[in-house]
């Protein structure tokens, strides 16, 4: 497939996809219907759903039941030509995977290659028509929203005012969401029923034994987060139904509690107490629908000021939010410049940051007899995307302190290595001027998580899509995203949001990397470097003698910073930590 014109293959699909999410916004069901039957038919969408499975998903190298994984060139094209949306699906191949940090493991279900491609063909054009429909606090697995989206909707939601919080959590969601309901909630037409039906009936097997599933969508499918979103809309606009506005001494009196959600765990924000409880009984009741219910484990009431059932604040997605009483000099302002009282803060959560200290002490104590250079580049991509995570909050105070933590590492690592030896020697020999720092002479040094400049994250607006064919506004923020390093932002922007070989706009949910023009994988100056799609970096290296399409120089680029060799995903679900 490495011939294919896949920049027209991608205009041609996105052109589709636009017109069934303009369709889906005027609610004309019968066009988004007959454009999806056409986008589902198209060798277009089949060519670019096998290449999403084949080449660009994490898990590409991953077998179902069958065996087949990390197909060649001419074996993609056979599955392209082979792909059948009457086809009977297979079962799931069951994996366990642990829960970071925590003792219970997570089921995850591993279609075939064939499968997943058929689900990301059908992903390609069911997504448009509920992006359209989703509500605009809902995040979670979609694409061209994140963490920092929903933690900053919290942030714009408590800042003004001290609210009351419902803390939820929604119990084994994949595992339980009823077919029949998702099914009739979905309302698309019978071809397309029998296919999801089909999916969510297959089974599973677990070693050698073959499970029904009668209900859940299984996780590590590629359209189960999709089918999940579908599952819980509307719990939103439930919320605010149920809580109309109310008028008092000729006053308008809002009661509409804010709902943010991020897949399955939701957040419900209001200044009065006993909204909030009548919220947790509604939505207690709207689940009952999907054959779903709270995790009373993990759902609470708190508030992010004073003090209520014996806590403050609340975590969530692996930040702590929380409102801090302040003096006059340090408290926030509302909008007409009066002083608040109190300030807000979100920083990571105590349980985060004691569990990266934990793997970082791991990764360490494991690497006593490697070299510094070794040790260096395993703990520099942990600190990197740790840091980058929460670089948009209140983190300068964690990150200097987790930095002490891992110095005191490195010196027992350091002295264990040369027990006969001073600690003038082995602060000589490991630790180098300017200033202090941890690495070899002539090599690479170790990051500081203190090295990493907050930026305060720009909330993705509510009513924004990828497929609104908006192109300006998302690739401005392709350069500004937390979850791309901070050098790897200057080359989108450099490049104006293109990618520098096949010349498309990056789009949300696009994987990237970084490409060195010369070959020289220790050259990293940013004139050497360009940002490229992950199936371009691919073609070039498969191809050898074909060079980008677009080239940009600048000779006079100033900065020069490490490379980090590693793949970047814009606004994915791989951004949730935890």
């Amino acid at each position: 497939m490495a011939g294919h014109p896949w920049p027209q293959v991608e205009r041609d699909v996105h052109t589709l996809q636009r017109r069934i999410y303009r369709a889906s916004q005027r609610g004309d069901m019968t066009v988004v219907h007959r454009l999806q039957r056409l986008l589902m038919s198209s060798w277009s969408a089949k060519c670019l759903a096998v290449r999403r499975v084949t080449q660009d998903n994490q898990g590409k190298k991953t077998a179902g039941i069958d065996g087949v994984a990390a197909l060649e060139a001419e074996e993609r094209l056979v599955l392209v030509a082979t792909l059948d949306l009457d086809a009977k699906p297979q079962p799931t191949r069951r994996v366990w995977i642990p829960k970071p940090g925590t003792d219970e493991q997570r089921p995850l279900g591993i279609p075939t290659l064939s499968d997943r491609a058929l689900q990301a063909l059908v992903k390609l054009a069911l997504e448009p028509q509920w992006e359209a429909q989703f509500e605009p606090n809902s995040y979670g697995f979609r694409p061209g929203r994140s963490c920092h989206d929903a933690v900053e909707g919290i942030f714009e939601s408590i800042k003004q005012c001290p609210k009351y919080i419902l803390d939820a959590d929604i119990a084994k969601c994949f595992d339980r969401i009823d077919h029949k309901a998702l099914l009739d909630k979905i309302n698309t037409f019978p071809q397309l029923r029998r296919i999801i039906k089909a999916w969510l009936e297959a089974g599973v097997l677990d070693g050698e034994t073959l499970f029904p599933t009668e209900q859940g969508t299984p996780q590590g499918g590629v359209i189960s987060p999709l089918l999940a979103n579908i599952a819980l809309h509307g719990m939103e606009k439930m919320i605010q139904t149920a809580f109309p506005e109310t008028k008092k001494n000729g006053k308008v009196i809002s009661r509409i509690p804010t709902l943010i959600r991020y897949a399955d765990d939701f957040v419900v924000c209001h200044r009065d107490l006993e909204v909030v409880q009548q919220c947790q009984a509604v939505v207690q009741e709207w689940l009952k629908g999907m054959g779903l219910e709270l995790k009373p484990s993990k759902t609470r009431i708190t508030h992010t000021l004073h003090e209520h059932e014996g806590q403050t604040g609340f975590d969530f997605l692996g930040f702590h939010i929380r409102q801090y009483a302040v003096g006059k000099y340090h408290t926030g302002k509302d909008t007409v410049g009066r002083p608040l009282g109190f300030k807000t803060h979100i920083k990571p959560s105590k349980e985060k940051v004691l569990l990266h200290q934990r793997r970082l002490a791991q990764i360490v104590r494991r690497r006593r007899r490697v070299s510094q250079k070794a040790l260096i580049h395993r703990l520099n991509p942990l600190i990197k995307g740790w840091c980058n995570y929460y670089q948009t909050v209140v983190s300068g105070a964690t990150f200097q302190k987790v930095d002490d933590v891992l110095y005191h590492l490195r010196r027992r690592w350091a002295n264990r290595r040369h027990p006969n030896k001073g600690r003038q020697w082995i602060a000589k020999k490991y630790w180098h001027f300017p200033p202090w720092t941890f690495g070899c002479p002539d090599g690479p040094t170790l990051f500081k998580h203190g090295r990493t400049k907050i930026l305060r994250h720009v909330k993705v607006r509510g009513d924004k899509s990828p497929f609104d064919g908006d192109w300006a506004y998302w690739a401005g923020r392709m350069g500004h995203y937390p979850g791309i390093r901070l050098w790897l932002g200057m080359l989108i922007r450099r490049q104006k949001g293109k990618c520098a070989f096949c010349g498309l706009h990056f789009m949300p949910g696009d994987l990237m990397e970084v490409h060195h023009r010369d070959g020289d994988h220790d050259h990293h100056k940013k004139s050497n470097l360009e940002a490229l799609h992950r199936h371009c970096h691919d073609q070039i290296h498969g191809r050898g003698s074909i060079k980008p399409k677009e080239c940009i120089h600048d000779k006079d680029w100033p900065f020069e910073e490490p490379y980090e060799r590693e793949s970047l995903t814009y606004g994915s679900e791989d951004q949730h930590v935890g």
